[in-house]
Parts: C-alpha cells; sequence; structure tokens
C-alpha cells in the first residue's frame, strides 16, 4: 500500500502535535500517575516548558540527553522538556544491565543522563547508577526541581499561553527518539527515530482504530520500549486520552486494582505481563476495558483462552511491531478480531516477504513506510546513521499474509534450527510444549551437534518436564519427531528481559554451559 497524501497532511514535529491537541480536545486532563496529581495540556506544557529550560541551561543545542526513568508523568515531562528546547531524548533502558547501558551512552555520544533518587532507591539501582557514572553525568531531577524558582513559574506560565512563540523550531526529519533494540537475540542496536516517523505511527494507528476522547489508557510499559512510548504516551496524548502511567508492568495485583479505579478504557501490554495480570485479577478486574492490546512476543491460546473464559467480554487484540518501526505495524480491530494473527497490516505500509531456503511457509518480512526509522546508529561513530536501502526494513521475521490481509508472524529467521538437513521452527517447537504444559513457561534454543548438526534444548519452569511426554503428544497429533526437544532444562524462571519479551541471549548461554559441562 502507498503512503496516503491524507495520512500525512498537516504533520507537525512533536511538540507542535502536543499544543495542536490540546487547541482540538480542549484544555482537559490528559497525563496521570501513581501518585495521582492529574495535568491538564496546559500544565504538561507549562511543566515542559520549565524543565526544559532547566536542561537547556547545562546542554547545547540538538544534544542528545539519556533519560533513565519509569513510565510515568516525570518522563513524559522530561521527553516534551527535551523537545521543547531542541535536545534529542535517548531512552535508556535501566533493566538491560551495566554493559548494554553503556555501550548505549557510548553509541548514542550521550554525555549527561536524566534519572531521579527516589526512582534510583525504589528500583535499587544505586550501583548501577555508580557505574554509569564513569561513562556519563549524572543529573538528578530532584534536585533540579528544586532549583525552580518565581521566574521559572513565571516563564512556564508566560509559554504555556503561546507555546510555539518560545518552542525552538525544530523540523519532522529531526530525530524525535534514540532507542534501543530489545537484544532478545544479540546486542541492542541504536534505533533513530524521526519526529515524522512518531507522529505518523500515532496517526496510522488512529486511522486504523477509531479512538474515543474519552477513553482512559493504561500504560505499565516503560519508555524505553517503543511500544510504551509510542503506544503508551504519544498515541493518547496526541489522540485526546488520558494517558495514565504506571511505573512496573510486574506489579500485578497492584495494577489490576487500580485499572477499574481509574476507569482504564485501553491497556497495553505483552502476554508475558497479562497472564500475570490473570492469576491475580477477580473477574470483574477489566470489566472497564474496551480492549487490550497485546504485542511485543506471540499471544499464546492459553492466554486467548484465559480471557474469554475467565474474563468474558474483554477483547484481547494481539498485534506485531519493531522499534525500527516507532513501532506498530499491523494490529487487530476491535471488530474484525482474528486470533492467530497480529491483525491487517496499518494503512501507509508496504510490505514484501522474500523466500528463504528451506522454509516452505512464508518469507522473510520487509517494511517500508512513513513510520519506519531514519536508520541504526554507526557503531563507530555517534553521529552516522546507517541508511536503509531504499527504504526497506529487514525485520527478520518470517510471515505469511492471506488473501485479507491478515498477517501471521511464523518466527524469526534466526529462530530456526537445520536438523538432519530440515529446517525447525524453534517457535514452533516452544509451542508443542506450550500445548503439553499450557501453564508453564518455556523457551527452545538450539546448540551444536557433531551428528546431526544441531539440536534443540527445551528451558522451561515445568519441573516435571520430560522428552517422553513431548513425545507422546507429537505422535498424536502429527508432529515431526524432529520437532521434539532431546535435551529439557528445568528452571525456578525462564529469563525475561525488561519489556517482558524471552531473553534468549541469556537462555543460549544457559544451553551451552550445560552441554558443555
Amino acid at each position: 500500500m502507498k503512503v496516503s497524501a491524507d495520512l500525512l497532511a498537516g504533520q507537525e514535529p512533536i511538540f507542535d502535535a502536543l499544543v495542536t491537541a490540546r487547541d482540538r480536545f480542549g484544555d482537559k486532563d490528559i497525563l496521570e500517575d501513581q501518585d495521582r496529581n492529574p495535568l491538564t495540556y496546559t500544565g504538561l506544557i507549562r511543566a515542559a516548558f520549565v524543565l526544559g529550560r532547566k536542561i537547556a541551561a547545562m546542554t547545547q543545542p540538538g544534544e542528545r540527553v539519556g533519560v533513565l526513568l519509569p513510565a510515568s508523568s516525570g518522563v513524559v515531562v522530561t521527553f516534551y522538556g527535551l523537545h521543547a528546547h531542541g535536545r534529542t531524548p535517548v531512552m535508556l533502558n535501566f533493566t538491560s544491565g551495566e554493559r548494554n547501558l553503556k555501550a548505549a551512552i557510548k553509541a548514542a555520544g550521550v554525555k549527561k543522563v536524566l534519572t531521579a533518587k527516589r526512582f534510583v532507591q525504589q528500583a535499587k539501582l544505586d550501583d548501577l547508577i555508580a557505574d554509569l557514572s564513569s561513562v556519563a553525568e549524572m543529573v538528578w531531577l530532584d534536585d533540579v526541581r528544586k532549583t525552580i524558582g518565581l521566574q521559572d513559574k513565571i516563564y512556564g506560565l508566560v509559554a504555556g499561553m503561546a507555546p510555539r512563540r518560545f518552542r525552538v523550531r525544530t523540523n519532522l526529519e529531526d530525530p524525535g527518539v534514540i532507542l534501543f533494540t530489545s537484544g532478545s537475540f544479540g546486542a541492542p542496536k541504536g534505533v533513530v527515530l524521526s519526529q515524522a516517523n512518531l507522529t505518523a505511527n500515532v496517526r496510522q494507528v488512529a486511522a486504523h482504530i477509531d479512538l474515543d476522547p474519552a477513553w482512559v489508557v493504561f500504560n505499565p510499559l516503560p519508555t524505553f520500549h517503543c511500544f510504551g512510548l509510542t503506544g503508551g504516551v504519544l498515541l493518547p496524548l496526541l489522540c485526546g486520552l488520558k494517558a495514565f502511567q504506571y511505573p512496573s508492568p510486574l506489579h500485578a495485583k497492584q495494577i489490576v486494582e487500580l485499572l477499574p479505579q481509574v476507569k482504564a478504557s485501553i491497556v497495553f501490554a505483552t502476554d508475558t505481563f497479562l497472564n500475570q495480570w490473570a492469576r491475580v485479577a477477580g473477574p470483574d478486574d477489566f470489566s472497564t476495558l474496551e480492549f487490550i492490546v497485546a504485542g511485543a512476543e506471540k499471544v499464546k491460546d492459553e492466554t486467548y483462552h484465559l480471557f474469554n473464559t475467565k474474563f468474558r467480554g474483554v477483547k484481547l487484540l494481539e498485534g506485531y511491531g519493531a522499534t525500527e518501526a516507532a513501532p506498530v505495524v499491523a494490529v487487530n480491530h476491535p471488530d474484525r478480531n482474528r486470533p492467530g494473527t497480529v491483525g491487517q497490516m496499518l494503512p501507509g505500509m508496504e510490505w514484501r516477504l522474500e523466500g528463504v531456503p528451506g522454509i516452505n511457509e512464508g518469507g522473510r518480512l520487509y517494511l517500508r513506510g512513513p513510520n519506519v526509522m531514519r536508520g541504526y546508529l554507526s557503531p563507530d561513530d555517534p553521529q552516522v546513521i546507517e541508511p536503509l536501502e531504499d527504504g526497506w526494513h529487514d525485520t527478520g521475521d518470517i510471515a505469511d499474509v492471506d488473501a485479507e490481509g491478515y498477517v501471521a508472524i511464523l518466527g524469526r529467521v534466526k529462530r530456526f534450527a537445520k536438523i538432519g538437513g530440515e529446517m525447525v521452527s524453534l517457535t514452533a517447537v516452544e509451542g508443542l510444549a506450550g500445548a503439553v504444559w499450557p501453564e508453564s513457561r518455556h523457551a527452545v534454543v538450539s546448540i551444536a551437534d557433531a551428528r546431526k548438526g544441531e539440536k534443540l534444548v527445551l528451558v522451561t519452569d515445568r519441573k516435571d518436564a520430560d522428552v517422553a511426554r513431548l513425545a507422546e503428544w507429537a505422535r498424536t497429533h502429527g508432529a515431526p519427531e524432529l520437532a521434539v526437544p532431546k535435551k529439557i532444562m528445568r528452571v525456578d524462571e525462564v529469563p525475561v528481559l525488561g519489556t517482558g519479551k524471552t531473553d534468549y541471549v541469556a537462555i543460549q548461554q544457559m544451553a551451552e554451559v550445560s552441554d558443555a559441562a
């Protein structure tokens, strides 16, 4: 599909788009977090100007500034404060560990990192911050806020009345944010998304699903994850929906209690987190929801079954995205929901499938569109962006698209093993284990095997998992014998990333160490 001119008509930079949203939807309460101090559009704009000017005084125009904060009103104010004064936010994943964080800071050319003492203390990140201090200056926003005086408040008051006069003018092609890929399958890569990429993706989603400005979006996903930033912050704010920010998706009990209290209409989550919440939720805890959007990982059949039985009437919509696409590429529609697929491509997306030797179903998915990134940061020079060839992004995913345009993600190119000359989908093998033990979490990796080239290893938290049970299920259901792992590692917890995705890097290392022992 070609990019629609209507889709991009009147597109504005990120800060201007926020001002336009205020003009369009009125000065309503638009942002809140667990502290329960809501901000109106004007309150957000004023706060962004005041904090942003303080940050601008210690940085250079166009400088890339690290942001290490949880989902909260504070991170939203900081993000817009940087944009109001022409700085580029670099969202840092505080769950990725010292090595990855230092690499991200270096790759983006970050000199200063904005964080908060309250967050660092609660998240027990003191040692991490001490380590990061060797590569960048830590700026405590708690201390910065203490320096805000009467003159700053007057500035914010005046700037809030005429924001387009006070903000630094930026262009649509200027960087909107720098994010880092999740690192599920390797080292995280720096992704440069332009302001146009981000605002275009908001428009694409809004053109695909009608959003009611009276709705409330509940966002427990971190803003270092593009799903949390675009879906949980930019989409609601620019479309007139209130955005409620919550600092951790791991707080299952607190989240399910909060949802009805804040009258949440939409929740963004991953399959992993949805299962955790469902275990502690009562039948009415999701009653205010119009729908749930699940992404970042495949939604399991048992998750659909759980929500169709325990929480009747709650629509669970699976979507698909990539950090490189800002991130939403496809998503099911409340009235056209087809479980097992990730829905139809968003307006303005172009796609193609290329065959992969040994893989008979589907093809390697390539994407192009107004939401697709400018490029990756060069590992050799922070100021160099490696552009995409003719604008096409290679997702590395194997996908199939049916006659009605519904997209099914079959796995990743890296998630296939060659066993005895046959290509075996590791994602499909995980599905086999999930069918046998649906209440447990499973991950499958492949390691070298002298006889067959590669062999499958199932890592699971199911304590009584055994090969014989898997083989029996495979025979009964016609699954090939090659798809049955010959080795099982039983663990207390299957490693996951802060985004909820399975941490295949850690699991691969576990399997290889175990095999060598």
